[in-house]
């Protein structure tokens, strides 16, 4: 960048002065949250996020530096919002993903599912899970809520993978059964509200490099 191009002290100066500002709002939002999911946290981390951002690259093009830290944005991978300004319906997207890592835990859970569902006495057409990784996941599912299987997810030999929450706003709620058939074809980015991701990903990011050794030791 040419020294003409490049931005002042000053301007350095007041971007570091706005993380500051940053940081107090989301501590101050943290501190006064209602629930895990309190939007004003989740406003509060994006605000942050993006003075940070600006602050590192303004550091970087001053004083070819740059900040020691950095603060995935999530809402890096959504356009901006497009939705109503008062929504009068919302839709709540969820996705989870899992690995089957302990396949037998998995049948072995499912078996005593079903035998408790058969009950004493029970004929011999009573359903079996055997060795079937696909009837196992139905009985499972249909036992348990989601959210449940979530919180006990090891116990029935299932390993967490990525998970997304989308909150979508919408003008009014669709008449019942009109999008049974494709449940998720019309999920528009533009409409989200807010979304919460957990991904493997996020702590990745955040481990030190192995390969820094850190300031040289030594002196003259």
């Amino acid at each position: 960048m040419s020294d003409a191009a490049q931005p002042t002290a000053a301007e350095v100066r007041a971007a570091a002065e706005a993380v500051k500002a940053a940081i107090d709002r989301h501590l101050d939002a943290v501190e006064r949250r209602t629930g895990d999911d309190d939007p004003a946290v989740y406003d509060a981390f994006n605000a942050l996020a993006a003075a940070a951002e600006v602050y590192d690259e303004l550091l970087y093009d001053r004083y070819d530096e740059v900040t020691p830290f950095e603060i995935p944005g999530a809402d890096d991978s959504l356009p901006p919002y497009a939705g109503p300004a008062e929504p009068s319906a919302l839709s709540v997207l969820i996705r989870r993903d899992y690995v089957v890592a302990e396949p037998e835990r998995l049948l072995a859970q499912a078996q005593r599912l079903a035998d408790v569902d058969a009950g004493p006495g029970a004929e011999d057409t009573t359903p079996v899970v055997g060795t079937s990784v696909h009837a196992a996941l139905g009985v499972l599912f249909g036992e348990y809520e989601p959210d449940e299987i979530a919180s006990r997810h090891k116990e029935f030999g299932l390993e967490e993978g990525d998970s997304t929450l989308w909150v979508s706003a919408g003008e009014a709620a669709p008449e019942p059964g009109e999008w049974l058939g494709a449940p998720f074809e019309d999920a528009d980015p533009e409409l989200v509200v807010c979304r919460f991701d957990v991904s493997a990903v996020f702590d990745e990011e955040d481990e030190p490099d192995e390969d820094f050794a850190g300031p040289a030791a030594g002196g003259a």
